[in-house]
């Protein structure tokens, strides 16, 4: 009898027993066919799961890379991109330096966290930018809004249910969440009242309970007085006979905090006005708040409502500019601007292909100048123009909707015109039109912007890709990476075609960048798949050039797009030509060998 205490067999060892029985007993008449299992990731009692590559941060981006990213859609705010990006890819990559085991020694005590206050009027991408940071770094994020909080033990928000929402964003894995980015929208709205009198438990009270997270502190995951929290843990607790104590360190979550700071310039001009007064003294009072805001200093928002110590956590500082009407219109011209793309999808879902010319989004952007609310003002004004259409047309048979001025400007007339069956040629008309120009735009935008765009999506961008990425952006809602990546997963399909050839004829083709382009109209016109392709490929080359590598040696070829539309001819001129090198050589190695002399070609 085997012993109580030997060890069970895994479902591995049990499955090879049972197959070398069945082997024995019916030879190989009968087997196992085992299904593919994918590896999971644990999942502990707590619901944590477990298997990541925990403790370890993949983290190498580089300043300028992120700074590039920013660019495709960000409009102005050059020294908020660079002061962003930097301060965020160091904070990461020292994260990831320190976790090397070749750092050398151990942390600096007392290190210094880069938290980032970023301060400028509402509407000019504030938001929008740490968004597009934490997508592009794919690091856990949460938002917050600091109105919504209140001090510890107060009725409200928690501030650490901010760190407990990064929890719940890494999947309840707490090494992950350790690393996350909390961003703090309107924290100028915590800023204490100078008439208030009294704890003031939703602004500096919340200052105060900031503190702590801020710089490194354990937040416990459990909640206190929440009904939940206590029913798990008296699970946990009755599955392991332990009380198990979860918390996440903060050390290495970045806060990031934003707001208007409507005020803050009346405050610093005031400072940097009495320090100049005397004879000479030079006052701007034309000067425009950005500028203003720039010479801003912890003791001009300690003068705003914040505590000293709440302010010394905030060592890095990004101003943000007013967006002018050029900056707005350049948003609306931006293939990436959600603001357009946002009303796209609100006209496809309805079937309607919506257009904009050059010309309406000028104007567009010149009543949004107007409204004064920057970026947001683009959507009130899209919006009041466009509610009318977007309330009649899914109820036509109108599918195509171009916007130049004119729509915009006598939208009534016009609308109640389509609705009565008149002007479908010239609107058709217009909306080629505009599709058109807004084509040969895309164009230019991916030729200005080609090496970026090639590095970070991996695809050459050769002029055919560029035209090709260009129809698909104008005829599907997209943005330019997602065209780019439609396109590249053609390209990826037709350069394994060089591998399969290799090993299923041990030959080293190599597609020239026509062949590759050929291949890839027939994939987006369809007419053939990547299966007929590589079929006609083995058909029209295999055994020409078995033929020159039996007879050469040679076993590389360069296959261009005439190879292709040309097989038989560019077969016989290659073999021609490999065996016309072949006699060249034969006759210089007899000349070499009748004459004695040291010959080179």
């Amino acid at each position: 009898m085997k012993e109580r205490n030997e060890k069970i067999p895994n479902p591995r060892e049990i499955e090879k027993e049972i197959s070398d029985f069945l082997s024995r007993k019916y030879g190989d008449q009968v087997k196992i066919v085992s299904p593919i299992v994918m590896p999971q990731q644990e999942e502990s009692d707590d619901g944590s799961t477990k298997g990541r590559n925990r403790h370890n941060i993949e983290f190498d981006l580089k300043p300028e890379e992120l700074i590039r990213y920013l660019d495709q859609y960000i409009i102005r705010q050059e020294s908020a991109k660079q002061i962003l990006a930097t301060k965020i890819c160091t904070h990461f990559n020292r994260i990831r330096y320190q976790k090397r085991e070749d750092a050398g020694g151990e942390e600096v005590t007392g290190g210094i966290k880069n938290n980032v206050l970023m301060i400028g009027p509402t509407g000019v991408g504030k938001t929008y930018m740490i968004k597009l940071i934490a997508k592009k770094l794919g690091v856990p994020f949460v938002k917050g809004d600091a109105t919504k909080f209140s001090e510890t033990g107060y009725v409200g928000g928690d501030v650490d249910d901010l760190v407990r929402d990064l929890f719940r964003e890494s999947d309840n894995d707490i090494d992950l969440a350790q690393y996350g980015i909390v961003y703090i929208d309107e924290i100028d709205k915590i800023a204490s009242s100078k008439n208030y009198v009294g704890a003031d438990v939703s602004r500096t009270g919340v200052q105060r309970a900031l503190l702590k997270p801020m710089e490194e502190t354990e937040v416990e995951m459990k909640v206190p007085h929440d009904p939940i929290s206590m029913i798990q843990e008296v699970e946990q607790f009755r599955k392991t006979g332990k009380r198990e104590k979860k918390s996440i360190n903060t050390k290495n979550i970045l806060f990031i905090m934003s707001g208007a700071f409507g005020e803050l310039p009346e405050i610093i001009k005031k400072r940097t006005t009495d320090q100049s007064i005397g004879f000479g003294a030079k006052m701007n009072t034309q000067e425009k708040p950005a500028s203003i805001l720039k010479c801003a200093k912890a003791e001009d928002l300690i003068e705003y409502g914040f505590e000293s110590e709440f302010v010394g956590r905030l060592p890095v500082k990004a101003i943000f500019e007013e967006l002018e009407h050029e900056d707005l219109l350049n948003i609306l011209r931006n293939p990436n601007n959600p603001v357009i793309l946002n009303k796209r999808m609100d006209f496809a879902t309805y079937g309607i292909d919506i257009k904009f010319s050059d010309e309406a989004l000028a104007y567009l952007a010149k009543q949004a100048q107007e409204e004064n609310t920057g970026a947001r003002g683009l959507v009130s004004v899209i919006e009041q123009v466009l509610i009318p259409f977007e309330t009649h047309l899914p109820s036509t048979n109108i599918k195509h909707f171009p916007v130049p001025i004119d729509v915009i400007k006598n939208s009534e007339a016009i609308l109640k015109e389509w609705l009565n069956g008149s002007g479908s040629e010239k609107r058709l008309a217009e909306f080629d039109q505009i599709t058109e120009e807004y084509r040969g735009f895309i164009k230019s935008y991916i030729k200005e912007n080609r090496n970026s765009l090639a590095s970070q999506h991996g695809l050459p961008l050769s002029p055919y890709r560029i035209g090709r990425i260009a129809d698909f952006y104008c005829n599907n809602v997209s943005e330019i990476g997602q065209a780019i990546k439609s396109i590249k997963s053609y390209y990826d399909q037709i350069k394994r075609i060089e591998i399969e050839f290799y090993n299923r004829h041990e030959i080293n083709i190599v597609l020239e960048e026509d062949a590759v382009d050929f291949m890839l109209e027939k994939l987006i016109d369809r007419s053939a798949d990547i299966k007929a392709i590589n079929s006609k490929l083995s058909t029209d080359f295999e055994y020409g050039l078995k033929l020159i590598r039996e007879k050469t040696g040679r076993n590389r070829f360069f296959v261009s797009r005439y190879a292709l539309e040309n097989p038989e001819t560019f077969l016989s001129q290659l073999i021609k030509a490999e065996f016309n090198r072949a006699d060249a050589d034969l006759a210089v190695a007899d000349l070499r060998m009748n004459s004695g002399d040291d010959l080179t070609t």
